[in-house]
């Protein structure tokens, strides 16, 4: 395993970044439950409240929380610096984002009165992690392309932030201006090609060669892409609300970058020097399949139906974002766990293959994979849309069933006396 870069004597407690993680999974549960509540008339349509509902449970519950507990523990690893009482906003954060994230999904299912202190709360929990890392940033000597692509999604995070707390407290009101439309397309775009896509990006730099030992990132790709896809999404904006016609040019664009960027995870996975394969490398080169597919069909969503752009969220966010993000998991999570163990002096720990059930793990993405095939081939055919939203939902379930398994063995270990006495050394 490859540290070059790394700042471990700066990592966080364990705490901090497992809190987050063990969160996701269940929120991937309560969207597998809403999913099988509706009908597929409902889904086809991106404005509907049980849409929304479900797209947020998902892209905040999951996608948001564990993307968060990355931030916590890799702003201080890959740029070493620390983030101010991060134990202290780390709490705030965390359990902000869960209730107002309850209170938003009860209220698109409910009662539209409980979105406005809903729009409270998710405002200060995605605040309270993203302004205290933007002002940590202050502080970065060096400014390699990780933290650059790190600064980017930030800043687009809280730009999507503000956005959605102005759309939600419309819904809490029912009182919505001539732009809000706009705002919403805006909100969705940002959020999957400027928050996330950015982050994933800055993190690949190290993950794949860290993990997988596979052949670094080209100098145009850390030191331009982001740049290039950040002017896009620029552009983007600019020729939706000047020449909206015209605003396929700017998509393509941005497309191209994050083909470009899929593609190349997808020969670097292929030509990695460790030939073992696990669950994660399938994620990647999955991830990498359904974004090339994603941003095609993106490019060109305004030229069919509504429900089409369902689909191509069910493409990229599920597909690219959320599949990479369950690989990370299942690196990042044992990865602490032994790293934790070892600056304590514990010598005798399983290894990070040994921490995760792999033939559950397998099952779990095959399940996954599976859902997303389904929930595609369930517009063309209703009547099988409980099927996949069960698979779905055992996957979710499988998935926090790892990660709690792991956390159980971090605590049963802790719990033993260490082999060396490391106090000296703290």
């Amino acid at each position: 395993m490859n540290y070059q870069g790394l700042s471990v004597d700066q990592a966080p407690p364990i705490s901090i970044p497992f809190r987050f993680f063990l969160s996701a999974p269940i929120f991937g549960i309560i969207a597998g439950l809403l999913i099988l509540s509706g009908s597929v008339d409902e889904l086809i349509s991106r404005y509907s409240p049980l849409t929304i509902a479900i797209t947020h449970a998902v892209a905040i519950g999951v996608l948001s929380l564990t993307m968060f507990g990355a931030l916590f523990q890799m702003l201080p690893v890959l740029a070493g610096v620390s983030i101010p009482k991060q134990s202290l906003f780390a709490k705030i954060s965390h359990s902000s984002i869960i209730v107002g994230l309850l209170l938003m999904l009860a209220g698109f299912l409910s009662s539209s009165k409980l979105l406005l202190p809903a729009s409270l709360l998710l405002g200060i929990g995605f605040m309270s992690t993203i302004l205290p890392m933007l002002y940590a940033f202050r502080k970065v000597i060096n400014i390699t392309a990780s933290v650059r692509a790190m600064i980017t999604s930030l800043i687009f995070a809280l730009l999507i932030t503000l956005m959605g707390m102005h759309l939600l407290a419309s819904h809490g009101l029912g009182n919505f201006s001539a732009s809000h439309m706009l705002f919403a397309n805006i909100h969705s775009v940002w959020a999957i090609f400027g928050f996330a896509g950015p982050l994933i990006i800055g993190v690949a730099f190290h993950i794949l060669p860290m993990f997988y030992v596979a052949p670094r990132f080209k100098r145009f790709c850390k030191q331009k892409v982001v740049w290039l896809i950040t002017f896009g999404l620029i552009l983007w904006l600019i020729l939706n609300i000047a020449l909206p016609s015209y605003s396929w040019i700017a998509k393509a664009w941005v497309a191209m970058f994050f083909w470009a960027f899929s593609t190349t995870v997808f020969l670097k996975m292929r030509s990695r020097r460790r030939p073992t394969s696990d669950v994660t490398v399938y994620y990647w080169i999955s991830a990498s399949i359904f974004m090339t597919l994603g941003t095609f069909a993106w490019v060109f969503d305004d030229l069919f139906d509504e429900q089409y752009i369902v689909l191509v969220s069910i493409l990229i966010g599920g597909g690219f974002i959320f599949s990479i993000v369950q690989g990370m998991l299942y690196k990042i999570v044992p990865f602490l766990a032994w790293f934790h163990l070892n600056a304590r002096g514990y010598m005798s720990i399983p290894t990070l293959h040994d921490m995760v059930d792999r033939r559950v793990a397998k099952w779990q993405f095959f399940l996954y994979i599976f859902s997303l095939i389904g929930f595609i081939f369930s517009f063309l055919l209703p009547t099988i849309l409980p099927l996949f939203a069960l698979s779905f939902m055992v996957s979710m379930a499988l998935l926090e069933y790892n990660l709690i398994k792991i956390a159980l063995l971090y605590a049963r270990i802790s719990k033993t006396k260490p082999d060396f006495d490391m106090s000296a050394f703290a």
